[in-house]
């Protein structure tokens, strides 16, 4: 027995002995993310976090993520084998500046990303994802809106959006490093493949591509698609399930930037240390955790499109 499949075998059993669900986000190392038992994007994850069984969750992402966690399931122990995991992007904004943007625009609704922390959810009307964006933003009343923390998705949003969108300057680095001119380079290097990116990513880029679109409905994209090749522009760690779901499909990672440090932090060694110490413990204080709640509850009573 190798040393990878031990620890393999002592990570499933603390799971069991604890009571534990181990969920890992698309951009998570492969063996981390085969070896969960769920994977998906964030808020998709806090949701199953809650309404599992489980009494502790072993989040396999970054810092909000598992604070999202902790504010939709407080009744559980929400673990993040490496506490050093961040965002950048969320840590781009924090409380203090959201209360001057706010008091720069009296009654103008404020809509927080889901890739925030706890504290600036709780400062705002509405969350959202990248997945629901328009239909959340068209639901708020009034003819203006301030959206935090990503310019990118901001200015995604505003493209279809009827109202008046006005945005704080924040970006997520990894999908900043993908530009037009690595899509022009993979689109001449695989000619007619297909080209699905997130809206995280550069307007130039937005304009190149076939497909903008949520992590999870990358997945579905790529199932229900003819295509045989695609070029990816997302953060690598999506590829292993595409590849995994679609094996006959070729699945293109454009440029070398596209890899996020802090995604790739939690090791299989990680989960196993905070399963044993049952350490890293992700918690909101109550007064936050209410008003963060309320954010993304208001969210979730929005209808799809």
């Amino acid at each position: 027995m190798t040393d990878k499949q031990e620890l393999i075998d002592e990570i499933r059993a603390l799971l069991k002995e604890r009571n534990a669900i181990m969920i890992a986000h698309n951009y998570q190392r492969d063996e981390v993310q085969e070896l969960a038992d769920v994977t998906g994007d964030s808020l998709a994850l806090s949701q199953i976090a809650a309404d599992s069984d489980a009494d502790v969750v072993v989040f396999c992402g970054v810092h909000f993520m598992a604070e999202s966690a902790a504010i939709l399931a407080p009744e559980k122990t929400v673990i993040l084998p490496r506490l050093d995991a961040g965002c950048p992007m969320a840590d781009m904004i924090t409380a203090e500046d959201l209360v001057k943007e706010k008091a720069k625009r009296p009654g103008v609704p404020i809509g927080a990303y889901v890739n925030t922390t706890a504290e600036v959810k709780a400062m705002s009307d509405i969350c959202f994802t990248s997945a629901n964006a328009q239909s959340v933003i068209a639901s708020l009343e009034g003819d203006e809106v301030y959206l935090i923390p990503d310019k990118n998705l901001s200015h995604y949003i505003a493209r279809t959006s009827d109202k008046k969108v006005e945005w704080w300057d924040g970006f997520c680095p990894t999908h900043e490093r993908f530009t037009a001119e690595d899509v022009i380079k993979a689109k001449a290097e695989h000619p007619g493949a297909v080209v699905i990116c997130h809206p995280e990513c550069l307007p130039e880029v937005v304009d190149l591509a076939d497909e903008v679109c949520s992590t999870s409905a990358m997945y579905a994209f790529a199932k229900a698609s003819d295509a045989e090749t695609f070029i990816v522009g997302t953060e690598m760690g999506i590829l292993y399930k595409l590849r995994k779901d679609n094996p006959t499909k070729k699945f293109i990672c454009p440029s070398e930037g596209l890899i996020c440090p802090n995604m790739k932090l939690i090791t299989l060694e990680d989960v196993a240390e905070s399963l044993r110490t049952m350490t890293n413990v992700v918690t909101v204080p109550e007064e936050v955790r209410l008003k963060a709640k309320a954010a993304l509850d208001k969210m979730l009573a929005v209808p799809r499109d």
